[in-house]
């Protein structure tokens, strides 16, 4: 079975090749902080209550959770941004399996920090049919517990290397989400969560397909 983890690391070794040594140290640094500040740990998880949002989506309508949710289970992601190639990995992983989320009654949803101009480039992009929607000033990651802002250094870093983060991310350039997938039950309840720190990591679409089916058999 295809693991988009594996898919991930491989892009990993490649950056790390191309990347700058005092710019990965940087990186890995920061990375370390974050996970060592237990936010992880802290963000919403299984049997807490899914805050409620309203969001402007890529095609310009608008996505109210309670709405999703009156038609079923929702899988909601959450990502960085266009500009994170693992992110588009993670992305386009989700995509190969929206059929499969689909067909278990759920409605998949994805929502990062840049605005929709960004999100909408994203979608045509990568072909996404499934709802991309902007959380400009990560209000909503924050509810959720998983906003957190860059440090000094390594916002710089992302400066050199040319991310206008300024731009894409509506004038809030430092504040980004971790990594997280959920599945929401109809009641708004959380059953399954997928929360890391380290970006290189995500949610694997068989396990979310799994607690779907878990879900389903709960019924």
């Amino acid at each position: 079975m295809h693991s988009v983890n594996a898919e991930l690391r491989a892009l990993n070794e490649v950056r790390h090749q191309y990347i700058p040594a005092e710019m990965r140290q940087v990186m890995d640094r920061a990375g370390q902080e974050l996970a060592d500040s237990g936010q992880a740990r802290r963000a919403l998880t299984v049997g807490d209550r899914a805050p409620h949002f309203t969001l402007p989506s890529a095609s310009g309508a608008t996505r109210n959770l309670d709405d999703l949710l009156a038609e079923g289970p929702v899988v909601l992601t959450f990502y960085r941004g266009a500009w994170c190639p693992y992110c588009n990995i993670a992305l386009r992983a989700l995509q190969q399996h929206h059929v499969d989320i689909t067909a278990r009654g759920a409605r998949l949803v994805a929502v990062s920090p840049q605005i929709p101009d960004e999100s909408l480039s994203l979608a045509e992009k990568h072909s996404l049919t499934f709802d991309v929607l902007s959380d400009t000033g990560s209000n909503t990651a924050k509810e959720y517990g998983l906003a957190f802002d860059l440090p000094d250094d390594l916002a710089a870093v992302y400066d050199k290397l040319g991310l206008d983060l300024q731009h894409v991310n509506g004038g809030h350039p430092r504040t980004l989400p971790l990594p997280a997938t959920y599945v929401i039950d109809h009641d708004g309840t959380i059953r399954w969560a997928f929360v890391d720190t380290d970006y290189t990591t995500r949610a694997e679409p068989a396990d979310i397909l799994a607690a779907l089916d878990a879900l389903a058999g709960t019924r």
